[in-house]
């Protein structure tokens, strides 16, 4: 297919006049899989002091992260295949199961396991959400509802860590995982009653096992090298170099084994169909390092280096996340208006390339509305690219795919998340110890003194160990950047086959 040649032509759906009750209700279970991560994270500290196995405590977060990035395409293309509606349910069942028995674990180890299963339904979440509102809405007519997703994108980030603070004071650390049932309940009834997708009539189904094992094998070794390199082992260890090599020799048999699937995981001509597809995916993978860099270390530089209460955790992101929701609530508008779609990712990755630029030259002098002002420009640039890019993926495929298209937009912005998170904590980690920021021994005549050092030193290497990381951040911006200038802007699917992009139709071969 043409670079200038839009996609082949799906018969799209007519949208509902109750579309926005039906969305709220798929959103709201998406809210759900994003809070979970936060409210955890909260309550760990409790956690430890209750069943204990603070050694293996990073693994209740990675084995979560793990199995959602590994399950989020094998749930986009059983969507794809079967039914998305029920699919999506099917994962939300098993992440309030996971929910409750992570609740009732008795050790560290059951809590991992019990985590590990409740990202499994966060995967089906993730992906089902995105697929689910590719295929009741066409992508001219996404842009209206735009703002909504950004609203519960932003209410997750700030809510996470506000509710699991409060539920961990309160109610006791088990109903961090336990407020996931009645709301689980909540969602499963009301998408049930409500949400009607269209369904693809297939002949004989064949699931390709292969592709799912070298994909979660492959994912699986890029998701422990991030998470292990520069803390458990250094990067250029000969443990994290051989799980590198291992995921590259990985990713090529995954790729050869796409070639000859007959029902292929995630297929190619996803990626071959049209330029933007394999552009939004750099977008979401460089932008979404960047971003979650922000949310995981701006509060820990507002907190140590200006003194930020930790209890309000959540509400020191506010003006990141205002920026994200009033970007995206205009650029789906617009987009939805006029059909320009185009200028928002370039724009948008550039405010995110100078508001982490800015972020970068912070120090512990910098004041906290200075500190906020630059925030605003992150969440633009935030608001402007992360969404877009989804919309641009989706309107890249045809609709028989658009659950795996959307599966892979999630596996790419989470990977990019994790490499980023794993990256920024190796800078600073390497800043609080090339500064002699460790703890001060006891024992000295003037303790006083000797902490009070010690705590000036921690909090300039913070300070450095941050400068870094939105110096890091900037750079991903540029790059994502230099990808949206390559975005070509094609005309996007309408309500119906009418309202198609016309022209000559690229060729079925291949798929």
């Amino acid at each position: 297919m043409s670079a200038s040649t839009a996609p082949a032509a799906d018969a799209e759906p007519i949208v509902p006049k109750n579309i926005r009750w039906v969305l709220l209700g798929v959103l709201l279970a998406m809210l759900l899989s994003m809070l979970d991560g936060l409210i955890v994270g909260t309550a760990m500290p409790t956690v430890v002091a209750d069943i204990g196995g603070i050694d293996h405590m990073s693994w209740v977060v990675t084995a979560y992260t793990l199995t959602t990035t590994c399950s989020t395409p094998v749930w986009g293309k059983l969507g794809d295949l079967f039914n998305r509606k029920y699919m999506f349910l099917g994962s939300l069942v098993v992440f309030m199961i996971g929910s409750v028995l992570s609740g009732q674990a008795t050790s560290m180890g059951e809590l991992i396991g019990f985590r590990a299963l409740q990202g499994i339904g966060a995967g089906g979440l993730a992906a089902g959400a995105f697929a689910l509102i590719g295929a009741l809405l066409p992508p001219r007519e996404r842009g209206k509802y735009q703002g909504m997703v950004a609203i519960v994108q932003a209410v997750g980030s700030i809510g996470g860590p506000l509710v699991g603070g409060f539920i961990t004071v309160h109610l006791g650390w088990r109903w961090a995982f336990y407020v996931n049932v009645p709301v689980g309940l909540v969602c499963l009834v009301w998408c049930g009653l409500l949400l009607k997708v269209p369904t693809t009539h297939r002949g004989k189904v064949v699931i390709d096992w292969l592709g799912i094992t070298l994909m979660t094998a492959m994912i699986s070794t890029v998701v422990m090298a991030a998470t292990w390199g520069g803390s458990t082992y250094a990067w250029g260890s000969w443990q994290i170099l051989a799980l590198a090599a291992a995921a590259v020799v990985l990713l090529l048999a995954f790729v050869a084994s796409q070639k000859r699937a007959g029902e292929p995981l995630l297929p190619l001509r996803i990626f071959s169909g049209h330029r933007n597809f394999p552009i939004a995916a750099v977008l979401l993978t460089v932008a979404g390092a960047a971003t979650f860099g922000g949310s995981l270390y701006l509060p820990l530089y507002q907190q140590t280096v200006q003194g930020a209460s930790a209890s309000n955790s959540g509400l020191l992101l506010l003006p990141m996340m205002a920026g994200t929701v009033v970007a995206s609530m205009v650029a789906g508008k617009v987009m939805s208006k006029t059909g320009k779609y185009k200028i928002f990712p370039v724009a948008g990755a550039a405010s995110l390339a100078v508001g982490m630029g800015l972020l970068s030259t912070m120090d512990t002098s910098t004041s906290r509305f200075t500190t906020s002002a630059y925030m605003v420009l992150v969440g633009v640039g935030t608001g402007f690219t992360i969404q877009m890019a989804n919309t641009i993926a989706q309107n890249s495929v045809q609709l028989r795919d658009i659950g795996a298209a959307s599966a892979a937009t999630s596996l790419f912005r989470t990977l990019g998340g994790s490499l980023g998170v794993a990256v920024f904590g190796s800078l600073l980690t390497r800043a609080l110890q090339g500064n002699g920021a460790a703890p001060a021994e006891g024992g000295h005549a003037n303790t006083h003194a000797v902490s009070q050092a010690a705590k000036g030193a921690y909090t300039h290497s913070v300070a450095h160990g941050t400068q870094q990381i939105f110096l890091v951040g900037a750079v991903c911006a540029v790059a994502a950047l230099v990808a949206a200038v390559f975005i070509e802007e094609v005309p996007l699917r309408g309500k119906s086959t009418t309202d198609q992009p016309t022209g000559k139709q690229p060729s079925r071969a291949g798929s």
